[in-house]
């Protein structure tokens, strides 16, 4: 096997040693192709020759790569636990010709040294959920991980029933996560938290390093990228399952695909993650739980934001009192985009409020109703009503009609990966070992903004069957 075209460049494993340890993937029986993503490849910079297959599961490692797990720590539904990397291996970080640097992680590669229990493996179902979903995301325009290959091992292994075994190739800016520095912090080791806090800032936020209080800055950022990301998986309807600190990237990104889903018809509450009993990670609830996780990374920073505890304490909650107001005019401005405004009226937000409450009690597709909203057909009369407040707010637009469309059609997808076919794409290729499904609705995917032709299966809600959906997190 060669692969010439990798240029690795390990600055996370030159850290202190107590943020990894290093590992191994473990053996893959009978590794064999199951997805290669050839335009992020090209996109990476990265030309390949010889047997995938090998490469993806680890059996071979490309010249430079350092094989690592990383230590970090999470408030996983709430309760505070020392973790790290227990199913993924990170091989180094990537150079691409543009100076772009990535990490390339496989992820279901067998025990690490912070396995506990865990065998380290991953099923062939969910390694390929998170390949849809997060090259999905990718091309709604929302800040993601990416996935470059899954790989079936050629084993079985021990889930809900025994499943075929698959690791996937994760690529990401990089795996630094809330619960990284809630690591640091647990060890009260103050130098590795200045250390790994300096490490962020030069890879994610260079711009602050020679900033004054250039914590606070850090922390200010931080709050700032997720008050984008989190407005932005509100506006496709996304929810993630699993929102833990551990699960939360400083790089901004959305990462770890567990139980994740859509929204078909409109409710705040909307939860599908098995594990989610209580709705702590509902829809509605996403941008607070991602102020409670960025209040965990505020204590984890406290160490360095002050002389002294209490103006560290006073600079954080300065800090994180602007997380509502900020997240607040995201998902305004998002809104108005939606509804093809441009510019800002006292009354917007009640008119955006008002559609949604009507979308609510008569529980309309959440993509579709906005993927129409210009055909007010087909709808009720306080639809109707609603549909007339908002033409005649259109009416006071600078922009012409045809602009408006536009920028509607530019943030309104045409089609999202619902989950009823997610499902059957995942079906067909874990049990019948047919990939058709999978590759015809990937190719779909790739343009969610590009109408389909009517009638299309991609535009129709899930059947009544699935009115009960249920996801899982796959470990």
């Amino acid at each position: 096997m060669s692969s010439h075209s990798w240029q690795f460049d390990n600055t996370y494993a030159r850290l202190p040693a107590a943020f990894f340890e290093k590992a191994t993937p473990a053996l893959a029986p009978a590794p064999c192709m199951v997805l290669f993503n050839e335009r992020l490849a090209a996109a990476l910079g990265l030309q390949f020759e010889g047997d995938l297959a090998a490469l993806f599961a680890g059996q071979v490692l490309p010249d430079g790569a350092e094989p690592i797990a990383q230590a970090y720590a999470g408030h996983q539904f709430g309760g505070f636990t020392m973790l790290g990397d227990g199913r993924a291996i990170l091989l180094g970080e990537h150079v691409t010709p543009d100076g772009v640097r990535v990490d390339i992680q496989l992820k279901g590669s067998g025990r690490t040294p912070y396995s506990r229990r865990g065998d380290g493996l991953a099923a062939l179902g969910p390694m390929l959920r998170e390949y849809i979903i997060s090259e999905a995301m990718h091309t709604l325009g929302i800040p993601t991980t990416r996935s470059l290959a899954v790989v079936s091992t050629g084993e079985q292994i021990e889930r809900e029933t025994r499943r075929p075994g698959a690791i996937l190739t994760r690529v990401a800016s990089s795996h630094i996560r809330v619960g990284t520095f809630q690591y640091a912090a647990a060890r009260r080791d103050v130098e590795n938290l200045r250390v790994l806090a300096d490490y962020t800032i030069a890879r994610h936020y260079p711009e602050l390093a020679d900033a004054e209080e250039k914590y606070a800055a850090f922390l200010r950022a931080v709050i700032a990228r997720q008050a984008q990301l989190i407005s932005g998986w509100q506006r496709v309807g996304f929810i993630h399952g699993v929102m833990n600190t551990d699960n939360m990237a400083l790089s901004g990104e959305t990462i770890d695909y567990g139980p994740c889903a859509f929204l078909d018809s409109y409710h705040p509450g909307t939860v599908f993650s098995s594990i989610d009993e209580s709705g702590r990670y509902a829809y509605g609830n996403q941008p607070a739980m991602a102020h409670w996780n960025l209040t965990r990374f505020a204590e984890s920073l406290l160490p360095l934001l002050g002389d002294n505890e209490e103006d560290a304490v006073a600079t954080a909650v300065a800090a994180l009192n602007i997380f509502p107001e900020l997240y607040e005019a995201e998902w305004l401005m998002m809104m108005r985009q939606k509804l093809g405004l441009q510019s800002t009226e006292d009354g917007d937000p009640e008119l955006i409020e008002a559609l949604l409450t009507w979308m609510q009690q008569t529980e309309a597709d959440y993509t579709n109703t906005f993927r129409t909203l210009t055909d007010p057909t087909n709808k009720n009369a306080d639809f109707a009503a609603w549909h007339t407040r908002w033409q005649e707010r259109l009416s006071r637009e600078s922009s012409s009609p045809t602009e408006q469309l536009a920028l509607m059609q530019a943030v309104n997808p045409d089609v999202i990966p619902r989950n009823h076919l997610v499902e059957e794409a995942l079906a067909a290729a874990e049990n019948d070992n047919n990939l058709a499904p999978l590759h015809e609705l990937l190719a779909v995917l790739a343009t969610p903004y590009t109408p389909q032709p009517e009638p299309s299966k991609y535009h129709e809600p899930a059947p009544a069957s699935a009115c009960d959906y249920r996801t899982f997190c796959g470990t």
